[in-house]
């Protein structure tokens, strides 16, 4: 009881010392600029979307967010999916302040929890750009590459993500 006390104990520390800053997500299946246009509409009716930065030629958009908001990233994938197109990758910028991070404990920031995979012990400060690497937020192809490190965890809420 008392080990579980203790994590739990940290993961509310660190959430404090943490927040995500911005969203680059790259979308695949895209062929012109109507198909960036749909995505674009799509990913501006989130109501914690404050700018969109589309890249026609990279099909990259990059989200900035309203000050104060909740972010939610499978909303941002959601959406691209419902405009009829994938997410093949997706990189949060997240604002480190002195973060303590170890092999195998999760990292929560603000009410998202993180997995690190593929890292050494180390202190986080300043931006980082942060991978997911779960299962609908990069390629089918570098998913099952990735799965190994992490397993198969269907069902929870643990971001795993690669610096």
């Amino acid at each position: 009881m008392k080990k579980i006390f203790f994590v739990i104990a940290i993961i509310i520390s660190l959430s404090v010392n943490a927040q995500v800053t911005k969203v680059s997500l790259q979308a695949s299946g895209l062929t012109c600029s109507m198909c960036s246009n749909a995505i674009n509409k799509a990913l501006k009716t989130i109501d914690f979307v404050d700018k969109i930065e589309p890249n026609i030629k990279t099909s990259n958009f990059d989200i900035t967010f309203k000050p104060g908001s909740k972010i939610d990233f499978d909303k941002l994938k959601n959406k691209v999916e419902d405009a009829g197109f994938f997410v093949s990758r997706f990189i949060a910028t997240v604002r480190f302040d002195n973060v303590q991070i170890k092999p195998g404990e999760p990292v929560a920031i603000g009410d998202k929890t993180f997995q690190f995979v593929n890292f050494k012990d180390q202190v986080l400060n300043g931006d980082k750009a942060l991978r997911i690497i779960d299962k609908g937020f990069l390629s089918a192809k570098e998913y099952k590459k990735n799965a190994a490190a992490f397993g198969d965890v269907k069902g929870t809420k643990i971001y795993h993500v690669v610096i």
